[in-house]
């Protein structure tokens, strides 16, 4: 009777204490699970760098959880182009011209982040011996790819990154499992590393891109 009291006594003990805390990556793959999946718009910022010296500016507002198509200004050192995406096309022109329209495949508006598949990259992340930086937020997620990883995700992306031999990635995930900055430091066999970062804010509602007039 003494035993049978015992064991009951411990399975109330054992039933009473707290669950152990999850992992870093099963918090990440919790909060990507629990985003919501209806298409909306983001502000997007992405800037590329070689050491001090920024190679490309984009800065604009996209659709996602839909087909990627948004409005964008492009700056480099030569130019600065208007550009508008939209799911079968890129549109580019001179910023403050009323010129011609340039046309261009939809998959010349992506560089070597997939921008439109960013749960699917944080999950390659996590695959690939991420590290979950806990503690602050957004929550950071790290990890070592390479650009055929990454082509498994996005395979233009992947291609655009072909000549890298690594790429060091960060993402960060907010508490509603939206992606909101992607950061990749590029490594090439010769040549300087190249940095890429994409920051995603002003959430809201899908907003209309349609094809401008080309002639």
């Amino acid at each position: 009777m003494i035993l049978a009291l015992l064991g009951l006594t411990l399975a109330a003990c054992a039933s009473n204490e707290p669950a152990p805390p999850k992992r870093g990556p099963q918090v990440v793959r919790d909060r990507l699970a629990a985003a919501d999946d209806a298409p909306y718009s983001a502000a997007l910022r992405a800037v590329t760098r070689s050491g001090p010296r920024r190679l490309q500016l984009m800065e604009g507002r996209v659709n996602l959880n839909a087909p990627f198509t948004g409005r964008t200004t492009d700056k480099t050192e030569e130019y600065t182009e208007d550009v508008v995406i939209t799911r079968q096309k890129v549109y580019r022109r001179a910023s403050g011209t009323h010129g011609k329209w340039q046309e261009f495949p939809a998959s010349a508006a992506k560089g070597g982040i997939p921008v439109d598949r960013l749960p699917q990259y944080v999950r390659l992340m996590l695959g690939h011996s991420a590290s979950v930086h806990r503690g602050s937020e957004p929550l950071r997620v790290s990890a070592r790819l390479t650009p055929g990883d990454i082509k498994s995700v996005d395979r233009t992306a992947g291609r655009n990154l072909r000549p890298a031999t690594a790429v060091d990635a960060d993402a960060w995930i907010n508490d509603e499992g939206r992606v909101v900055r992607v950061r990749q430091k590029i490594h090439f066999a010769s040549g300087p590393d190249i940095e890429a970062t994409l920051t995603l804010t002003d959430f809201k509602s899908p907003v209309s891109v349609n094809a401008p007039a080309v002639s």
